[in-house]
């Protein structure tokens, strides 16, 4: 995840105080995990990297079961827990897994479509003292609806929205853009203001699940970047105004090198003076996340480098505690994610950021060409915008026709 408005903070500050405090060391701390406690899901959205249904999977994690991860995740000092889905809410014992998740001191998000909250399922969303409850929208009303395949979806996800605010509640928009609702960006924002949702996360579309069948239709990069010039000046405007608004971006990590190259041309000023310390900020945040700091636990068990690897699981908890299977590198996916720098080829190998990027979104590789180190295709940057003066075609976003390979060890 990068955190736009944390970047944009720490540059208004330094130019307010005159000095840029140097980056701190990483703290040595688990990963953020997010898990999906359940499967099924009241819709079937076109995006699903779950590939949910409204009907019930066999096999899902007991609540005795899930209470004993949860301990090890604790004891191996694991600091967030995401409670997702599916939809997390048609769990029955969703508040008893949220209730002992509070009491082990986690910090709790809740990830849901935001359709089944009324307003006795906001009371106890309320009650049960989540830090944060994230709702999908995908557009305005006619897009959203599309998008989730079911009228009337948009007005209930917004409702809950609000129910959740009048009860205190802090609420974030996820948007996922795609050539087919790339358009509805700027009414998005603008309804997050007007709704005073204080966050808003954009995702680019990665190639898992539903997801992946519409790689082809991706939003092309030229729509990419014009997303983020909204989505950075917006960030911008509102911690030089002092806003409670935070922005976030996830699933392309040249995100990281995009701004500053926003900085270059939208802030001159800020840019020459700021733009070498900032950069030293960006290599700590480090990119790419997937194995390092961010997990994924599915409704079975199984743990996988982040929520878009489905297809390659690490171990599974009923058989090993999280925290051998999460260290155990004799896995080669997770040997190559945790190497720093990590063995990327094509374009990412020679890139001028792979130290800021960590090699950006390594799934979309495997997904496109069946090796999960060649170049991102996902990547929108240009050669000369990364330093790489004589590069191969780039790769096609087409499917990787192939039988399922397995994850290429490093060269």
């Amino acid at each position: 995840m990068f955190r736009v408005t944390h970047f944009m903070r720490l540059l208004l500050d330094a130019e307010h105080g005159g000095a840029m405090a140097p980056p701190h060391a990483p703290r040595a701390t688990g990963p953020v995990v997010i898990w999906n406690l359940i499967r099924r899901c009241n819709l079937s959205c076109a995006h699903c990297y779950a590939l949910s249904a409204d009907h019930d999977y066999a096999g899902e994690l007991g609540t005795d079961e899930v209470f004993a991860v949860m301990d090890d995740l604790k004891a191996c000092g694991v600091p967030v827990l995401i409670l997702s889905g599916g939809e997390p809410l048609l769990r029955p014992d969703l508040f008893t897994i949220a209730a002992r998740a509070k009491a082990l001191r986690f910090y709790v998000g809740l990830s849901t479509n935001g359709t089944l909250i009324d307003a006795p399922m906001a009371a106890r969303v309320a009650d049960a003292a989540f830090d944060y409850v994230g709702i999908s929208l995908d557009g305005l009303r006619a897009t959203h609806d599309r998008f989730r395949r079911l009228d009337g979806a948009f007005a209930r996800s917004l409702a809950a929205l609000q129910l959740l605010r009048a009860r205190g509640v802090k609420t974030g928009l996820r948007f996922t853009m795609t050539a087919m609702n790339a358009h509805d960006l700027p009414a998005l924002l603008q309804l997050m203001r007007d709704e005073q949702v204080r966050k808003f996360y954009f995702s680019h579309l990665n190639y898992a699940g539903r997801g992946n069948i519409h790689r082809a239709r991706d939003a092309q990069f030229a729509a990419t970047r014009s997303a983020l010039d909204t989505l950075f000046a917006r960030a911008f405007d509102a911690a030089r105004t002092g806003l409670d608004e935070e922005y976030v971006t996830g699933n392309n990590d040249a995100d990281g090198p995009y701004l500053l190259q926003w900085l270059r041309t939208h802030q001159p000023a800020l840019h020459a003076r700021w733009a070498a310390p900032l950069r030293e900020h960006l290599v700590a945040w480090g990119g790419n996340a997937s194995g390092v700091n961010v997990a994924n636990i599915d409704n079975l068990g199984q743990v996988h480098p982040d929520t878009m690897w489905w297809h390659h699981t690490l171990g599974n908890v009923r058989e090993r505690p999280f925290s051998a299977i999460w260290h155990d590198t004799r896995d080669p996916l997770l040997a190559g994610l945790k190497a720093r720098p990590r063995p990327v080829q094509g374009r990412c190998a020679a890139c001028a950021h792979l130290d800021l990027c960590g090699g950006n979104t390594r799934v979309r590789a495997q997904q496109v060409t069946g090796n999960a180190w060649a170049e991102d295709p996902g990547c929108y940057l240009d050669d000369a915008e990364i330093g790489v003066a004589h590069a191969a075609p780039r790769v096609a976003l087409t499917p990787f026709a192939g039988k399922r390979r397995p994850i290429a060890t490093a060269p």
